[in-house]
């Protein structure tokens, strides 16, 4: 399960400034211990659907929305079960999107292994995002920068939204990124001796 950290507080922080409708129905994907979904919540939407492909994040999420009383749903998969109960006006993601150079079948790689390019779970969100969303609605993605932030605009744009960058944090290496930090050098995709990543979110709006 993923644990809520940096990028997770980035992604509720933007979604609490990002004018939620009140009783908005919201898709939290990738939700892991369901912080987002509670987030989402308490700014206003009445209808989350949080969903995970880990049972462990989907329990977990299931039970922080039954603790505090909030009209959280959960469903444990993918991309096919989070189309199946939209369009939504909301939807925000924090996918695994780590570069990794080999796929690692460790517990609770899939929360963080977003493949060798790292877009392994990113892409294909990006792909049918016009689809999760009701016209007028927005996405809030959240990845680090070395995940590559001009082809995740570039990708939304493409599909008919409109996007941009809103808001970003440089965080220090966690474990992951440490593991990989050689790989990612080789990819020049940091800097000889970085020890910290942008992280960044990025919106998603469908025109009305």
């Amino acid at each position: 399960m993923y644990r809520p950290q940096a990028d997770t507080w980035l992604l509720a922080e933007a979604l609490a400034t990002a004018g939620v409708p009140t009783g908005a129905k919201v898709l939290d994907f990738c939700t892991g211990s369901g912080a987002v979904a509670v987030a989402a919540a308490q700014c206003g939407a009445s209808d989350v659907m949080a969903v995970d492909v880990s049972v462990r994040a989907a329990v977990s999420a299931w039970l922080n929305g039954q603790l505090r009383r909030l009209p959280i749903r959960v469903a444990r998969g993918g991309l096919d079960v989070a189309r199946r109960s939209g369009p939504y006006d909301v939807v925000v993601a924090n996918p695994p999107y780590v570069p990794v150079a080999e796929p690692n079948s460790g517990a609770g790689s899939r929360a963080w292994d977003g493949g060798p390019t790292g877009r392994s779970v990113v892409d294909p969100l990006c792909e049918v995002m016009p689809e999760l969303l009701r016209p007028g609605g927005f996405a809030l993605i959240v990845h680090s920068e070395v995940t590559g932030l001009a082809r995740t605009v570039d990708q939304l744009r493409q599909t008919g939204l409109k996007a941009a960058t809103v808001a970003r944090a440089r965080i220090p290496f966690g474990p992951v990124m440490e593991r990989e930090s050689s790989n990612l050098r080789a990819q020049r995709l940091i800097e000889p001796g970085q020890s910290w990543e942008e992280v960044v979110v990025i919106r998603g709006d469908r025109p009305a």
